[in-house]
């Protein structure tokens, strides 16, 4: 097919797929920010936005995507915007870039490899760039591109390509005999590599695993020192990565951290998953459920669902089908294994949520290779225009997909709307409908449907505090609706959706116009709460419970009441910044007296606190801290 055309034209088709795939992207960097963008990006308006050195590390470094914040991914978004509220129009055209430089980098791994396979160069950059731009138009990495907290994954997925490709180029020069660049740049991609794609996203501690999978099916090759370098760079982290995740391994069969399932559960429902992820690579859709994802079914054993031991027997089959087939068939056990591979610390049994899309960005990477290869191949059974026809097609029907899914993502609110309505298993949809019903057609309507679906989900906490919520937000909650609530609260799982939804109904109370009401049966509501151990064992919601407790208490004018709850809140948030907050409520209520009480503690605190989990500079707490005592003992002095 390739060998007629111009030298020139692998470059004008480069050229012309980048342009392809940006003109497919372009409607949907209107879209919105959806869910976890908000809680991600709302600190870039904390202390007024980010305007010096002190802010932007206040940003950068206190993430909350994970234990370890994620600090590169959040110090690239600093090049979008400083401040908060923002538009997402503003971070999604970067997130279009990166996956387009991601693309680049999957051609030339590709490329890489296929030398490495011995390909010939004109068949080895065709295979490369077709399957590279399989990748880019697959509408499966729409939800990865378009969701804008979800650069995270994709610089993840820069930095382990970029690592391999200086590991694939350093392993071409030790056969070339360049032995010192050859490991330079070897150690260099692996190294760094790991480093920063660790520092965007966790599961970049998988790239020497990764590596190790793409050597196991390269011929082999012989160079002094290799097997203490491969020991040294790949295997020894490999196994500190697999022991770590080994040592997480809980097999109690009790749901943990407020999930429905177990780890035990987890662990076999995700053969089940992973064939989904595995199907709509390879048939893809439009769209499907979106990032409602919690009404997915779970396995409880082997037999419920009737497919989960099926899964898992046959991803056995496929794994042991890459490892024997690794030289017979090196495109396709490299599909298989890499995949396999880049799944195992998000698909397996940590403790996170069952199914998400944007997890399988760095594993597709090479799942497109052996048919792209199957394609350039026609040529020599067949003839080369068969293999343009063929290629051409695949990439048509590719493109026409994602520009449809792409068109639904440039409308966030029509978006959500068509997730809620496809899935009515999922309560966060029906929750996410009852708030879109609440903002466009009105309360009566809302709460009509959250009525419903509280009937649907007795076990759901979520929709027992937005129903509540919304009859708060409409002036219309009557006692009963509270006690209502505490009773189904009294028992059902633990939500930390709710949590925030308790938090979002004591701040509607708070205001002006809520009757003094409302605070009563919110407080009866949260002493119930507090009775069901799956919130009371949980840190976030202790702190939150006296907090909750110190508003409504305001709201009441009670103010020794509020003054013990925001003590309690105090030694439970036992953060500088969120102490300070609760001083703030109680001097804005006009408590000044206990106001300085409250300022007491929250300096100890401070004290107590390591300077490097603190958002801002000793300076400006010292500053801060001397403001609000002086201001303070002025509003005490002169108290009536």
């Amino acid at each position: 097919m390739f060998g007629k055309l111009k030298i020139y034209s692998p470059v004008l088709f480069l050229l012309g797929i980048i342009v392809l795939v940006w003109e497919v992207y372009v409607p949907g960097l209107n879209g919105g920010f959806l869910f976890d963008d908000f809680v991600n990006l709302e600190p870039l308006g904390s202390f007024g936005g980010v305007k010096d050195f002190e802010t932007a590390q206040a940003f950068v470094f206190n993430g909350i995507a994970s234990s370890m914040g994620r600090p590169l991914s959040l110090a690239t978004f600093l090049l979008d915007d400083n401040n908060w509220p923002s538009q997402a129009s503003y971070f999604k055209p970067t997130n279009v870039k990166i996956h387009l430089i991601n693309g680049l980098l999957v051609i030339w791994v590709s490329v890489l490899i296929l030398r490495a396979l011995g390909k010939k160069e004109i068949d080895a950059v065709w295979i490369s760039l077709l399957a590279g731009a399989i990748w880019m138009l697959h509408p499966y990495m729409v939800s990865t591109t378009l969701y804008v907290i979800q650069r995270m994954a994709q610089l993840s997925a820069m930095f382990m390509l970029a690592g391999i490709c200086a590991y694939l180029k350093g392993r071409a020069m030790l056969i070339g005999g360049r032995l010192i660049a050859g490991y330079v740049w070897m150690s260099v991609g692996v190294a760094i590599g790991t480093v920063l794609a660790v520092l965007s996203k966790e599961n970049g501690a998988l790239l020497p695993l990764c590596i190790l999978v793409i050597e196991s099916v390269l011929p082999r090759i012989t160079a002094p020192l290799l097997n203490w370098w491969r020991l040294a760079f790949l295997v020894i982290p490999s196994l500190v990565v697999v022991g770590y995740l080994a040592s997480l391994i809980d097999l109690s069969n009790v749901p943990a951290g407020g999930r429905r399932y177990s780890a035990l559960e987890r662990l076999i429902t995700e053969p089940r998953v992973i064939w989904e992820y595995i199907y709509h690579l390879l048939v893809p859709r439009i769209e499907g459920r979106g990032l409602f994802q919690d009404g997915y079914v779970f396995s409880t054993n082997f037999l419920s669902p009737i497919t989960t031991l099926p899964s898992m027997i046959g991803l056995m089959a496929l794994f042991f089908l890459g490892v024997i087939f690794r030289f017979r068939f090196p495109l396709i056990s490299l599909a298989i294994l890499f995949f396999l591979a880049s799944h195992l610390m998000e698909s397996s049994w940590l403790n996170l949520e069952l199914y998400f899309e944007h997890r399988n960005y760095i594993a597709s990477v090479f799942i497109f290779l052996p048919v792209a290869a199957a394609i350039v191949q026609l040529k020599e059974k067949y003839h080369y225009r068969i293999s343009v026809i063929a290629g051409v097609a695949v990439l048509g029907i590719l493109t026409f997909l994602t520009h449809n899914r792409v068109s639904l993502w440039s409308d966030s609110d029509k978006l959500e709307l068509y997730w809620a309505m496809s899935s009515t298993d999922s309560p966060r949809a029906q929750n996410r409908l009852g708030s879109l019903l609440l903002e466009r057609s009105g309360p009566e309507k809302a709460i009509f449907h959250m009525e419903a679906t509280s009937s649907r989900f007795p076990d759901s906490s979520l929709i027992s505090t937005n129903l509540l919520l919304i009859k708060v937000f409409a002036l219309v909650a009557t006692p009963a609706d509270f006690e209502r609530a505490a009773t189904e609260m009294r028992n059902q799982p633990f939500d930390a959706q709710a949590v925030m939804g308790l938090r979002h109904i004591a701040n509607q109370i708070a205001l002006p116009d809520a009757p003094k009401i409302y605070a009563e049966a919110m407080i009866k509501l949260i002493e119930e709460v507090y009775k069901n151990k799956n919130y009371r064992e949980i840190g976030v919601y202790s702190r939150i419970d006296h907090h909750i407790r110190g508003l409504m208490y305001l709201k009441l004018r009670n103010d020794k009441a509020a003054y013990e709850s925001f003590s309690k809140a105090i030694d439970a948030y036992n953060e500088t910044d969120a102490a300070l907050s609760i001083v703030a409520e109680m001097a804005s209520a006009g408590y000044s007296q206990y106001a300085l009480n409250l300022l007491a503690k929250a300096e100890v605190v401070y004290k107590n606190q390591p300077v490097s989990t603190l958002i801002r500079s000793q300076d400006v707490y010292d500053r801060e801290f001397a403001r609000m005592r002086t201001m303070l003992n002025s509003a005490t002095q002169y108290a009536p």
